[in-house]
């Protein structure tokens, strides 16, 4: 049975060789994914098979994307459609709340 209510702490933790540590809750269609980014961390150009909306809770940097580089903080929503290219500096600690739309 799926939980109806769930907080962060319960979803295991996964970090990365370069501090980045996410926790995942998995749907039929979608994943909610709770990132914190480690300040100085850089995310290469990359895009992804399918769509993502990116919600920016604490911290700062830069987005790169096909229309130009931008700062982005707290309040700042990202929307990448399939395939489309991005990539980030991420000037302090930041913390980000992502979903992922099934391909």
């Amino acid at each position: 049975m799926t939980a109806h209510l769930i907080t962060w702490d319960e979803c295991d933790a996964s970090v990365a060789a370069n501090g980045v540590a996410k926790r995942t809750i998995p749907g039929a269609g979608a994943s909610l994914v709770r990132i914190v980014v480690p300040a100085g961390t850089s995310a290469p150009r990359h895009s992804h098979a399918h769509e993502q909306f990116v919600q920016v809770l604490s911290g700062s940097g830069t987005l790169e994307t096909e229309q130009g580089r931008a700062a982005f903080g707290p309040g700042s929503v990202f929307h990448f459609p399939p395939e489309a290219w991005h990539a980030a500096e991420f000037t302090t600690e930041t913390v980000l709340v992502e979903i992922n739309l099934s391909a």
